[in-house]
């Protein structure tokens, strides 16, 4: 599975009606820890496609989305169930850590 490119249009669909957690990346093409996380993000999402869906979320063109979860700083990576936050992370983390924060909570 790939990383699900989410926008304001389409994360309700995406997200809220997804039969399995969530992983959301909100980040922006400026944010330096951003592109450190983004390919560690692409490689969780094949390693753990089974269990979760995963996407990214441009916050300078999806404004509307990440003020919705109050995403104030990025990167943030936020795991929704049945469309409701359930865990969040802000920072960027290495893979062992993003491995871990999804596994305490899906």
């Amino acid at each position: 599975m790939t990383v699900v490119t989410l926008t304001d249009d389409n994360f309700d669909d995406e997200v809220s009606s997804s039969d399995k957690p969530v992983l959301v990346d909100y980040w922006a093409t400026w944010c330096g820890p951003c592109k450190m996380v983004g390919p560690i993000v692409e490689e969780i999402a094949v390693e753990y496609s089974d269990q979760i869906k995963v996407g990214k979320l441009d916050v300078d063109i999806n404004q509307a989305s990440a003020a919705k979860q109050n995403v104030m700083s990025i990167p943030t990576l936020l795991i929704f169930k049945e469309g409701e936050v359930v865990a969040s992370q802000v920072g960027a983390l290495s893979k062992v850590q993003l491995a871990e924060f999804i596994e305490s909570n899906i």
